[in-house]
């Protein structure tokens, strides 16, 4: 599973605290919160969200779907609120809307 960190620090934190829980001295509420402060947040983005996101990027939705490795398709019914964005593509959306584009390019 690929993570994706708020920063070097917070990955080299939680690496050590997920070792930590391996060798059974971090329990799993106490891992809970390593996750929530060291991983980038992710929320559901409503269709209003997506489509000013991918307009501050200054991209059409071809465009931004080849950035997500998704349809077009996809990202016009994630515009029109016929399908919500899951997974991976949930992710680099946070991503985006944290640090731009550029940051998954």
């Amino acid at each position: 599973m690929t993570r994706t960190y708020k920063s070097d620090a917070a990955a080299s934190i939680h690496e050590l605290a997920s070792d930590l829980h391996e060798v059974g001295l971090i329990d799993k509420a106490t891992m809970r919160g390593f996750d929530e402060r060291c991983l980038t947040p992710v929320h559901r983005f409503e269709p209003e969200e997506i489509r000013q996101l991918r307009e501050r990027e200054q991209v059409s939705q071809s465009i931004f779907a080849a950035y997500l490795n998704v349809s077009k398709e996809s990202v016009s019914q994630w515009e029109r609120g016929q399908k919500q964005p899951a997974g991976p593509s949930l992710k680099l959306l946070s991503l985006i809307e944290r640090k731009g584009l550029s940051a998954i390019a």
